[in-house]
């Protein structure tokens, strides 16, 4: 069902569907409720990150919005992804990693909530060493911070 999405920059009309899609997203973790204060927040914070360097890609499914990765490619950071829970559990997310891994070939960082074991337990799958951990404070969550380095790649 995935293979025939395509993955492509967002257009800023589409940035309030991608906060919802984030926001479901998250929400499925069982870390928040969904809320219109939740949703606003994430709506700002889109344009706010998109302005300090955000590239913001989108799976687009027959023009239904799939899933978020936003990445910093300067810092070789992939900063959020998150699939909408109707496509959970088909490939989706190893799809967007792959994408990433040809933005970032040589190096990605990330960091996820440690509270949302399911994802860290899937990026170290996925081959990401765990770094260490730190109190965020703009959430108060704890995060896992993350690298993943190419084999043989010098930095």
């Amino acid at each position: 069902m995935t293979s025939a999405l395509t993955i492509r920059p967002a257009r800023s009309d589409e940035y309030d569907e991608v906060a919802r899609v984030w926001m479901e997203s998250w929400v499925s973790t069982g870390l928040a409720e969904a809320s219109n204060f939740l949703l606003a927040n994430l709506r700002a914070r889109v344009l706010r990150e998109i302005e300090k360097g955000w590239s913001l890609y989108v799976p687009d499914d027959d023009g239904r919005i799939a899933a978020m990765l936003a990445l910093h490619l300067p810092d070789r950071y992939l900063d959020q992804l998150f699939v909408a829970p109707d496509y959970q559990g088909q490939g989706l997310g190893r799809r967007l990693l792959g994408f990433t891994r040809k933005h970032l070939p040589d190096e990605i960082w990330l960091r996820c909530v440690r509270e949302n074991d399911k994802a860290w337990r899937w990026y170290e799958r996925e081959g990401f060493v765990f770094e260490r951990e730190a109190v965020d404070p703009v959430t108060g969550f704890t995060m896992k911070y993350y690298r993943w380095k190419k084999q043989g790649a010098v930095r």
